[in-house]
């Protein structure tokens, strides 16, 4: 099947799944995983009116970015772990960071960002199924410390979390987890009292449909869309 026909499909499911669940399509952004995809598969999936993407790697998604200037309505999100030698790329390039997972990167990030003067809208990452091979912050104290930081800041927007969890765990453990980063996101909101923390960022090809009935905000799906990894 086509890219076209791919998203077309993405989005019926999606549109399924958020009103089995009393909540509206249009609040959950479909982001198409674009990492290790080349930019012609990009470029068909934006004539499918698909603008939002995410990609892994700094370097690869710089290439795609200069090569799609022509867009000027892509979203580009930083999906994949965000080194702080990296730093220095993101402003003016991502719109989107969902893998901040310590105060110095977010500290780095912020001053990047007023160097440059360009604001980014900016993720926590939580890894709660304790994986090595994963980012992101495993205890409640520390993704608050890391959310103040973000809070006090003027140029990165903190607007939720972000969440990979183990596969195969099964709907029942899947879903507890969304459950837990949706109970810990509205805590975020009401202890720094900011209305802009509204962001989950969870669900993939395997169990977006899982992660919007706990209220994800954003699913990021490439296997669907794309077709598998070579």
């Amino acid at each position: 099947m086509s890219i076209k026909e791919n998203l077309a499909i993405v989005r019926q499911q999606l549109k399924q799944a958020a009103i089995q669940s009393g909540r509206t399509p249009e609040d959950i952004r479909l982001i198409a995983v674009s990492k290790t995809k080349p930019v012609d598969m990009i470029r068909d999936a934006l004539s499918a009116k698909q603008t939002a993407f995410g990609e892994n790697r700094v370097q690869e998604a710089l290439e795609k970015i200069e090569a799609l200037t022509d867009n000027p309505e892509l979203e580009w999100h930083l999906i994949g772990h965000l080194q702080k030698n990296k730093v220095k790329f993101c402003p003016g390039n991502f719109k989107w960071i969902h893998s901040v997972d310590s105060i110095e990167l977010a500290e780095k990030l912020e001053a990047r960002c007023a160097f440059a003067q360009k604001k980014i809208n900016v993720l926590i990452q939580v890894n709660l199924s304790h994986e090595s091979s994963k980012s992101g912050l495993q205890e409640w104290g520390d993704i608050l410390q890391v959310a103040e930081t973000l809070n006090a800041g003027h140029w990165l927007k903190f607007r939720g979390l972000m969440i990979i969890p183990a596969p195969n765990l099964g709907e029942i453990s899947t879903r507890k987890i969304y459950e837990k980063i949706r109970g810990w996101r509205d805590q975020l909101r009401q202890e720094l009292g900011s209305a802009e923390i509204t962001e989950l960022s969870m669900g993939m090809t395997s169990d977006y449909h899982w992660a919007i009935q706990e209220g994800a905000t954003m699913i990021r799906v490439g296997t669907a869309i794309f077709g598998s990894r070579k």
